[in-house]
């Protein structure tokens, strides 16, 4: 084709010497409007400051809110996993695997339970160690998706939950007592330091033992007067039986280098960043923030497609609308096919007309 001329509009007219036939080429200029809408997104940049108050800025980008941003399949193997969920609302929680580098998964879930845990780990290849903080659901989900991985129990979170049930400034000695292991517990280095904490620890349960057992009559029944001490005493004996505590300092584990003890680089990498651009853009929908998340986690993978890439293999709200209504019929289909004889015709003890139909 050779140009021919240019339309009312100023468009450049196309027209092929073959046949005759004319025709304009329409500029698709959706992954450079996709890609200003990601750069808006994961900066500080406002759309008060935009041209025009961001008008122009927001009709375009309303298409982009429609895009679900999808978590590769990650089939490389890492040697550690950090897992941890971020609260957006009351039910909505969006559940992140990240590796030392890069963002490995996430999942949208209304809690932390094991099948949401087992949806987002299915997607990964087992690690070496998971370090977690102890999420509700994912030892479940561990042992039926990862059975051989490792599981090394944030030592900083085990420590803030001895302090949830003895505050800072505990009364009682053997509160105090407690509460000192429990902050000598982020001190732990090698596996001699973790011999002799635990060895501290159990000499604290047997002198503190007959003092835990104490109980006070409460409306005429008898309860623990000390449970929030046996709350705490508790967390450390559950860690302590499954080996979560001290992983980090394995011998055999730590072979390849040393290894983590703490959840602190998906706690700053992902989660901090996640909440300080959504405090940048303040105001958006549930919706709106969840994919804002979703968008955060995919451009921090390993390797993000391109913009025109993603419009291409990306869905939509429409299409998972789709494919959720046809999932449902054909689930609705499947429980109304009659099998072995067992099975109720509705009309036969439902009519549609006024008249009683239960007299003889």
């Amino acid at each position: 084709m050779v140009r021919n001329g240019r339309t009312s509009a100023g468009r450049q007219r196309w027209k092929c010497r073959g046949c005759g036939a004319t025709r304009t080429n329409a500029i698709d200029r959706s992954a450079k409007q996709l890609r200003a809408f990601l750069s808006w997104l994961l900066s500080k940049e406002r759309q008060a400051d935009m041209a025009g108050g961001g008008r122009t800025f927001r009709n375009r980008a309303t298409r982009f809110w429609a895009l679900w941003a999808l978590p590769p399949l990650v089939d490389e193997v890492h040697r550690v996993v950090y897992v941890d969920g971020i609260y957006l609302a009351r039910n909505v929680v969006v559940l992140i695997a990240c590796s030392d580098d890069h963002v490995l998964g996430w999942y949208l879930a209304r809690s932390e339970n094991a099948d949401s845990w087992a949806a987002l780990i299915s997607r990964i290849a087992p690690p070496l160690v998971v370090v977690t903080d102890g999420g509700s659901g994912f030892a479940k989900a561990k042992r039926r998706v990862w059975p051989d991985t490792e599981v090394q129990r944030c030592t900083f979170h085990a420590f803030c939950q001895v302090r949830r049930y003895t505050t800072s400034r505990p009364n009682l000695p053997a509160g105090m007592e407690l509460y000192g292991l429990a902050r000598d517990l982020l001190g732990v280095e090698t596996p001699g330091e973790a011999e002799m904490w635990v060895a501290l620890y159990l000499s604290w349960r047997g002198r503190w033992g007959e003092f835990l057992k104490e109980t006070t009559l409460v409306d005429g029944r008898r309860e623990l007067t000390h449970y929030r001490l046996v709350k705490a005493r508790n967390s450390l004996d559950i860690l302590l039986k499954r080996g979560h505590l001290f992983t980090y300092v394995d011998e055999l584990l730590t072979i390849g280098g040393p290894l983590p003890a703490t959840n602190n680089r998906i706690e700053g990498g992902a989660n901090a960043p996640i909440r300080q651009m959504l405090r940048e853009h303040r105001g958006l929908c549930t919706m709106r923030r969840v994919k804002a998340v979703f968008w955060w986690c995919y451009m921090h993978t390993e390797r993000p497609l391109g913009c025109a890439e993603i419009l291409e293999v990306m869905p939509t709200d429409e299409d998972i609308d789709r494919i959720y209504r046809g999932l449902a019929y054909t689930e609705r289909t499947r429980e109304s096919i009659p099998q072995w004889g067992d099975a109720i015709v509705w009309s036969e003890f439902h009519t549609s007309d006024p008249w009683r139909h239960d007299w003889d």
